[in-house]
């Protein structure tokens, strides 16, 4: 259900060029990759001169023989880094010498391959996987442009593919009235997305009213969200509005609706399909224009098998779907978010600047975020208060993994 909306990766057309001066092993690599990605468009160079008078076409890999008649791969991999850091280079290289490895390596080669029996399956398993590097660089590059304003859900923090294709489901969803359900892990961030989805909608200006479903006992739920009239229960004592009259001509957000007690999801489906409620010791009708998002982390097909939730209403939640990935698929939002939570936390508190270390960032990136984005805020405000010093390293971080 899911990939309805949420979609695949996409696969593009990325220029590989390969500089060797062996022409006929130049185009039994050309096959060998072609053979392992009919996606690539794969080019042979027989020099380095060759190649450059060629680079204006702007490759994405670029397979280097170390040794060729006009300049050795060492001088090929500083101009291409010149000319384009973003460009992912491959050595391929009968030199087994340490130091010319190193220096390939910090001249920025992505791979160092030595000429053997196995070398042309190591290439293409690294050109593939270099591909698929190039692929999500050009996704989220395609999908922030069809994201018209980013400043508009500047509080959706991160650049990942995953968070650009919420922004853009997002950008198709906010203008209706259609009910949106936000699936993810606990700690991800569904009620900054149902916030995102309200004040970029035409009910910006009217309320929205968060329930946390869990939260409310189910003897009092009921009441909670659609009120009561004096003497509807003993202790009402007089009438009271529930969360969908608050939330009259703007926006509702049931959370953790997965929770639900099933005797009420009867009566909500009756509200969702009718636009009215009524109110508890009433027999009044009363008519609303209510916009209803939803949020679970629960997968709600297994809670419908397991009769804890009500099939029908598990139809109606299908309206259109966004889910949200976990923190450890985000890759460097990861980063991006510890530093806003950062200055965020300095900030609101009146603090001197700090700034996290590169073993700090490396630590946080290792890290496989159980509790997603709330648990990334709790530690990097914790670490801000246990560094003595204007850096927090990754000595001040402390993580909160349930063993």
């Amino acid at each position: 259900m899911q990939n309805r909306f949420y979609g695949m990766q996409r696969k593009f057309s990325n220029r590989v060029f390969v500089i060797e001066d062996d022409l006929i092993f130049g185009k039994i690599i050309q096959r060998k990759l072609e053979q392992a990605d009919d996606s690539l468009d794969v080019r042979v160079f027989k020099s380095g001169e060759d190649f450059f008078n060629n680079i204006h076409l702007n490759p994405e890999i670029v397979s280097i023989d170390y040794n060729l008649p006009d300049m050795n791969g060492l001088e090929i991999l500083k101009k291409i880094r010149q000319y384009d850091e973003d460009i992912s280079t491959v050595i391929l290289s009968g030199q087994e010498k340490v130091e010319v490895v190193v220096e390939a390596y910090t001249n920025g080669a992505s791979q160092y391959i030595i000429k053997n029996e196995n070398a042309l399956v190591e290439l293409s398993n690294v050109v593939k996987h270099l591909s698929s590097h190039v692929n999500l660089k050009k996704e989220v590059e395609e999908l922030r442009q069809t994201v018209a304003d980013r400043a508009k859900y500047s509080n959706v923090v991160g650049e990942s593919a995953g968070i650009m294709k919420v922004l853009r489901l997002i950008q198709k969803v906010e203008k209706s009235n259609i009910l949106v359900l936000v699936t993810g892990e606990s700690g991800t961030g569904k009620e900054v997305i149902a916030n995102t989805i309200h004040y970029n909608s035409p009910r910006k200006k009217k309320p929205f009213v968060a329930v946390n479903v869990a939260a409310i006992p189910a003897d009092l739920i009921e009441s909670e969200l659609f009120g009561h009239e004096k003497g509807a229960f003993t202790g009402a004592t007089g009438r009271r509005i529930g969360k969908f009259e608050e939330a009259n001509g703007g926006t509702i957000f049931l959370d953790e609706i997965g929770e639900m007690d099933i005797n009420l999801q009867t009566k909500l489906l009756r509200v969702l399909q009718e636009s009215a409620i009524t109110r508890l010791g009433s027999n009044r009708e009363i008519k609303l224009d209510v916009r209803v998002l939803a949020a679970t982390n629960k997968n709600l097909n297994e809670r419908v098998r397991a009769g804890l939730f009500r099939e029908d209403l598990y139809y109606r939640l299908q309206g259109f779907l966004i889910h949200l990935p976990p923190l450890g698929a985000r890759g460097n939002d990861i980063v991006i978010l510890a530093k806003h939570f950062l200055n965020n936390f300095i900030k609101s508190n009146k603090m001197a600047e700090k700034h996290f270390t590169k073993d700090a960032l490396q630590e946080l990136l290792n890290h496989s975020w159980p509790g997603n984005v709330r648990e990334l805020k709790a530690m990097v405000e914790r670490a801000v208060l246990i560094s003595d010093t204007n850096e927090i390293t990754s000595d001040d971080l402390i993580f909160s993994d349930i063993i």
